[in-house]
């Protein structure tokens, strides 16, 4: 079917340096990215806005060791290889 839309001149740009990148019509990539934003709404509305919930399992008494840093990834390695021990 033919028809006509408005594009903005950067995103058309865009599109047709990716056309000639793959070897593919402006068309084929126009048609490729209306199909894969319509399919991802399509999961939305099937799944609901946000994932599902985990629960997760939780255990008494456990609290985090004073000093211990959540942003510092060699110290908790450390920690768990039992460096600090």
């Amino acid at each position: 079917m033919r028809t006509t839309i408005k594009i903005a001149d950067r995103l058309l740009a865009e599109a047709k340096a990716q056309a000639v990148a793959s070897g593919r019509t402006l068309n084929a990539v126009v048609e490729d990215a209306l199909r894969e934003s319509m399919a991802r709404r399509a999961v939305a509305r099937r799944v609901g806005r946000r994932p599902p919930r985990a629960d997760l399992p939780t255990f008494p008494g456990a609290t985090l060791r004073a000093g211990v840093d959540l942003d510092d990834t060699a110290g908790l390695l450390d920690l768990m290889d039992g460096a600090d021990s």
